[in-house]
């Protein structure tokens, strides 16, 4: 099954967190954007984690890492007045806005975005 994966899902899946297994088993055909890969990457760095070959290492096992285009920008600014009350933020509407594009479900461990009335459907891993 295709999905797009929030940051929140891939750093439980790197972190062995809760939910982890579900991305497993979605993993070889997943994407998360360029945006979200940025988040994953920083927040690894930042809790001292070696990032060198991760993104390589994630791509082996079939993550596809979607460029951020100036159409998802679009979407994910026009998204804001209708996220902004959940405190939605940038990478969050770049997310959604490639799983809009794409008509592809998100996996996520954001339990706010259960209240999101967008046309796609929201997988909450926790």
């Amino acid at each position: 099954m295709r999905v797009v994966l929030d940051a929140s899902a891939l750093l439980a899946y790197l972190r062995a967190e809760p939910g982890s297994e579900a991305v497993d088993g979605v993993l070889r055909s997943a994407l998360i954007t360029s945006v979200n890969w940025a988040e994953v990457l920083q927040k690894s760095l930042s809790a001292g984690v070696e990032a060198k070959g991760l993104r390589q290492e994630l791509q082996s096992l079939g993550l596809a890492v979607e460029p951020f285009s100036a159409g998802d920008a679009d979407t994910a600014a026009l998204l804001w007045p209708q996220t902004r009350n959940l405190g939605l933020s940038l990478a969050d509407r770049a997310c959604l806005s490639l799983a809009l594009r794409l008509n592809l479900p998100v996996l996520t461990c954001d339990c706010l975005w259960a209240e999101l009335n967008l046309p796609l459907r929201i997988e909450l891993l926790r």
